[in-house]
């Protein structure tokens, strides 16, 4: 799918509208530019290992789409999925917006029974999952095979 470059504020549908062949969650701030993101739904989950147990990978707590590259780029079979879906991971803190998209009613198919990983890492051993239960992130070995819940982002222009 081929995302827009960006989206005025003035033309963004409502939360919870179909954008971008998901639904739109919530409006963020991250490194001083709004986007909107996007949730790709259930039908769009896909499921693996974070990556190699061991290996440091620079990911950050906030840009899953900019840890889904680092993943990749360390041979992350989930992370390389996720782009070929035109579509990212979510780091911690996207995980948490999407927690607060489910406790608003504006996703409902979130699992509360198992973990979400995230694309942010704890150490070169761990990385962050999500449960989205309750919203507790947890830490777990990368070589656990997780459900991974994708998204997208497009910038906002005001």
């Amino acid at each position: 799918m081929q995302l827009p470059e960006n989206i005025h504020a003035d033309t963004l549908p409502a939360i919870g509208a179909d954008l971008a062949g998901g639904k739109l969650v919530t409006l963020y701030m991250l490194a001083g530019a709004e986007f909107a993101l996007i949730d790709l739904g259930t039908a769009s989950e896909i499921h693996g290992a974070w990556g190699e147990y061991g290996q440091e990978v620079e990911t950050t707590h906030g840009d899953g789409e900019k840890n889904t590259r680092a993943m990749a780029e360390a041979g992350s079979a989930i992370a390389i999925q996720a782009l070929e879906a035109g579509a990212f991971i979510p780091a911690a803190l996207e995980c948490h917006l999407l927690m607060h998209a489910k406790e608003t009613g504006v996703i409902e198919d979130l699992r509360e029974d198992l973990f979400y990983w995230s694309s942010s890492q704890c150490s070169a051993y761990g990385a962050y999952p999500m449960d989205f239960d309750d919203g507790w992130q947890s830490y777990d070995a990368k070589i656990v095979e997780r459900p991974v819940r994708l998204v997208r982002k497009i910038p906002v222009i005001r």
